[in-house]
């Protein structure tokens, strides 16, 4: 269990969660520290476009490794490969009249 006592099924989710909140916070610690509404606005939305870009990049980034992932779980060619009938010999089977002579 994580410390907060919910599963991490979203680690991407999370991220955009504090960038958000960043996104909230920043325009109000500049504006205490005197900067003008104004910049604080340029400033809050700069950080938005930057966060929606962010989210974009690893949504993508997240199913590009879903797709790889669903790859790598199907059996390859040559395991699905059925094998061929023919002497036990050749399939590597033992039997009495395989065995070696000093048996």
């Amino acid at each position: 269990m994580q410390p907060s006592g919910r599963p991490h099924d979203d680690p991407a989710g999370d991220v955009v969660r504090w960038a958000a909140f960043s996104c909230l916070l920043v325009p109000v610690i500049l504006v205490v520290y005197g900067t003008s509404f104004g910049g604080a606005a340029v400033a809050t939305l700069g950080l938005f476009v930057v966060t929606a870009a962010c989210l974009a990049l690893l949504r993508h980034s997240e199913r590009t490794a879903a797709r790889v992932r669903a790859q790598e779980r199907l059996p390859s060619a040559h395991r699905r490969r059925r094998s061929r009938g023919g002497p036990a010999g050749r399939r590597g089977c033992r039997t009495s009249e395989s065995a070696p002579p000093h048996d």
